[in-house]
């Protein structure tokens, strides 16, 4: 009998040991369905993310240059759910860095964006594809957002005027 009660004694304990070392583990975050998974930002990413891409059965054409684009309509914003994840460009999204995901203009391209409703503007970077939301031009870090003053509405009427 007491072999039969050690036995079990260390079957019970394997089997904590291997649920405690299980819940040391990093939480699996999914990765986002509109980047490629990247391990570095390089010049091969950037032109990577150049090539004509499909996002629900839209074709997206990229723009060699942000000079001279403009574009009005709705801007939105993405924050803490996003935060952490790879952007299209392969690096880290960081909601309070200035940065932008826009469907067609160059990665690492910056530009102006002015809140048509108060006339405050920001410089961002586009790092990200998207928004792909019906009515939406352009989302913008959380960061970016909060200077533009939409944070609470969040959607705001804005232009976009490319820098370089």
């Amino acid at each position: 009998m007491p072999r039969r009660y050690s036995s079990c004694v260390l079957l019970c304990l394997a089997f904590a040991t291997l649920l405690l070392l299980s819940a040391c583990g990093r939480p699996h975050v999914p990765p986002s369905p509109f980047s490629k998974k990247k391990t570095a930002v390089s010049s091969r990413a950037s032109k990577g993310t150049q090539r004509p891409y499909t996002v629900r059965g839209v074709r997206y054409y990229p723009l060699r240059s942000a000079a001279g684009f403009s574009q009005k309509g709705r801007a939105s914003w993405y924050g803490r759910r996003f935060h952490g994840r790879r952007t299209a460009c392969g690096e880290r999204f960081n909601m309070y860095a200035m940065t932008c995901a826009h469907k067609r203009l160059p990665m690492n391209s910056r530009v102006r964006v002015t809140n048509l409703r108060n006339g405050k503007s920001v410089v961002v970077r586009v790092n990200d594809r998207g928004p792909f939301a019906r009515g939406r031009v352009i989302d913008l870090s959380y960061a970016a957002a909060k200077k533009l003053g939409f944070v609470r509405a969040g959607t705001a009427r804005v232009r976009i005027t490319g820098l370089r």
